[in-house]
C-alpha cells in the first residue's frame, strides 16, 4: 500500500513548495502521500537545496500545543493517523469509522526498527523531522495554520513501534538513527522535508544525511 516515488523527482518537486500552501494533509478519502523514498544516485544536488548549515535556533519558543492535532475528516471519517496507518499497513481491514484491523499475524513493520505487529495500538505516527526540530531550523515565526499543515503533511508522517519514537524523541540524524537498511529512505524523506519547507541544518546534522544517503545502492 506504499506509494513509491523517484527521489529525484520528488527533491525537485518539493524544492518549489511553499509552507504557507500546507500540501499533503492527510484526511480524506484518497490514500494520503508518502514520505519520499530513497534511490541510487548522485545526492548532492537534493544536499545543496538545503543551503548553507546554520546552527539551530535554541532560544526558539517551543510549545507542543501550539502545533495544533490530527485533522478529521468528517466525510471518510478518518483522522490523520488512522490515514497513515492504512497507508502503511499491508492487509488489514478498515471498518465504517475508519478503524483498522489486522486478520493475519502481522499487518504492519515499524521502519525504524523493523518490529513487526498485528495491534495498530502498538504504533505511534512520528513526523520524520520533528516538530521541535523544525522549530528550531526556521519555524519560530509560522502561523496557526502553517503548523497545523506541517504537523498533518503525511509526507513526514510514518507509523513506527512506540518505542522506537519514544528514543528518537525530537533528535535529529546527527542524534538518532533508524536501522540501517532505512537510512537511504529515512535520510531522503528528512532532506525532502527540510526542503520544502525551507528549514535548515546544522553542520553536524548535514554530515550525518550525507553519511546516510550514501547507503542509497
Amino acid at each position: 500500500m506504499r506509494r513509491l516515488v523517484v527521489a529525484a523527482a520528488v527533491v525537485l518537486t518539493l524544492s518549489a513548495c511553499d509552507p504557507n500552501l500546507g500540501a499533503g494533509t492527510g484526511a480524506g478519502g484518497a490514500t494520503p502521500p508518502a514520505p519520499a523514498a530513497g534511490a541510487p544516485g548522485d545526492h548532492a544536488a537534493a544536499l545543496a537545496a538545503l543551503g548553507q548549515p546554520r546552527l539551530e535556533d535554541t532560544g526558539a519558543h517551543y510549545n507542543r500545543k501550539d502545533w495544533g492535532d490530527w485533522d478529521y475528516d468528517p466525510k471518510s471519517k478518518c483522522n490523520t493517523r488512522e490515514q497513515v496507518l492504512i497507508r502503511d499497513g499491508d492487509g488489514e481491514t478498515v471498518d465504517a469509522q475508519c478503524r483498522a484491523t489486522c486478520p493475519k499475524a502481522t499487518c504492519w513493520t515499524s521502519r525504524y526498527d523493523d518490529v513487526t505487529t498485528k495491534d495498530p495500538a502498538d504504533l505511534q505516527i512520528d513526523h520524520i523531522v520533528p516538530i521541535a526540530e523544525a522549530n528550531r531550523s526556521g519555524a519560530r515565526d509560522w502561523t496557526a495554520e502553517q503548523r497545523a499543515a506541517y504537523y498533518n503533511d503525511t509526507t513526514n508522517l510514518v507509523a513506527v513501534s512506540g518505542r522506537s519514537n519514544q528514543q528518537k524523541s525530537d533528535g535529529d540524524p546527527a542524534k538518532w538513527r533508524p536501522v540501517r537498511t532505512y537510512w537511504c529512505d529515512y535520510a531522503t524523506a528528512y532532506v525532502a522535508v527540510k526542503t520544502k519547507y525551507k528549514l535548515t541544518v546544522d553542520d553536524a546534522e548535514l554530515a550525518e544525511l550525507t553519511r546516510m544517503l550514501g547507503s542509497c545502492a
